[in-house]
């Protein structure tokens, strides 16, 4: 657990990045042993670290665990330690509690973060792997399939090498006391199934190694997005059009493989404003580049229309 959280450290040169380290820790294993290692590891960088608990109120003892965690974030040394208290809308999107909870996680933890600091979280080489099959699962395409990234500022993420058994193991050897928290055994969410039937099984039938095969094939997949992303942001630059840039010049990109250009269109969208973008909306979008035929308006999530007039594409 030091060695990696050391390395992550080091790697991205945190004590002169980010003045203070805060840890997401919800009283698990996995976040619990994060913070013991933080505060082990920052304190020879003169880096305080923060402890930030989240109470979703989703469970009757749910307060009476945060103020455990806290007690014990305190105990190992957190020069401060901070409990957020949120609502859960169950009715809010399409992703049920499980991504209700997590908007409603990370909205607070990125409100609490302190002033140009990291919130480290608790993610191991098993959540990789779920979250490689379940990109895989829903087929949203190689940034999906290629999971979370160790650093996503205001996010960094140490354990992407750790097994969750080391995890426990650390707590262990600590002699913290971990909560269980009942809804990581819960079959109706589709990770717990996940985690507790699938990657078991195919651990079994592929005779072992899957977990970690996993996280090794979404480092590559983000690697190579990354060449990728560098190149769309090269080529979104140069065809910018218009006296804010709004507009995209369509001779500009009509050259370049679709992959490419379905990048620029993609990045360019969102910046724009439309929201929820599909592989799907991506696709009809650069119909209007590389299967031009008159057609009319292309209506876009959020009520947005992209035309093509002149040699330019415009959003409105």
């Amino acid at each position: 657990m030091r060695t990696a959280v050391r390395r992550f450290l080091a790697d991205h040169d945190i004590a002169r990045r980010a003045g203070t380290v805060a840890v997401a820790c919800s009283g698990g294993a996995d976040s619990l042993a994060l913070a013991a290692a933080t505060v082990h590891c920052a304190a020879a960088l003169g880096t305080p670290v923060h402890g930030l608990v989240v109470d979703h109120q989703l469970q009757p003892q749910s307060a009476q665990v945060a103020r455990t965690t806290a007690a014990q974030l305190r105990r190992l040394g957190c020069a401060a330690v901070q409990v957020l208290t949120v609502t859960v809308n169950r009715a809010a999107g399409s992703g049920g509690l499980e991504a209700a909870a997590r908007g409603a996680r990370y909205q607070a933890l990125r409100a609490a973060a302190p002033p140009g600091g990291l919130v480290l979280l608790g993610h191991t080489l098993d959540d990789q792997a779920e979250t490689v099959l379940l990109g895989l699962g829903r087929g949203s395409g190689p940034r999906s399939v290629a999971g979370m990234r160790e650093l996503d500022p205001p996010w960094g993420r140490p354990l992407l090498t750790v097994r969750r058994t080391v995890t426990v193991a650390a707590c262990g050897a600590l002699h913290l006391q971990p909560w269980a928290d009942p809804h990581n055994t819960d079959p109706r969410f589709r990770r717990v199934r996940l985690r507790t039937e699938v990657l078991p099984l195919l651990e079994d039938v592929l005779a072992g190694g899957v977990a970690e095969a996993l996280a090794r094939t979404a480092e590559q997949l983000r690697e190579d997005l990354d060449v990728l992303d560098q190149q769309a942001s090269r080529l979104l630059t140069a065809a910018r059009r218009g006296v804010d840039g709004s507009d995209l010049d369509v001779a500009a990109l009509a050259s370049h493989p679709a992959a490419l250009r379905r990048r620029v269109l993609r990045r360019w969208l969102l910046d724009a404003g439309v929201p929820e973008l599909t592989d799907a909306h991506l696709r009809a979008s650069d119909d209007l580049i590389g299967r031009w035929s008159g057609q009319g308006p292309l209506r876009l999530p959020g009520a947005v229309d992209l035309t093509r007039t002149q040699g330019r594409l415009h959003v409105c």
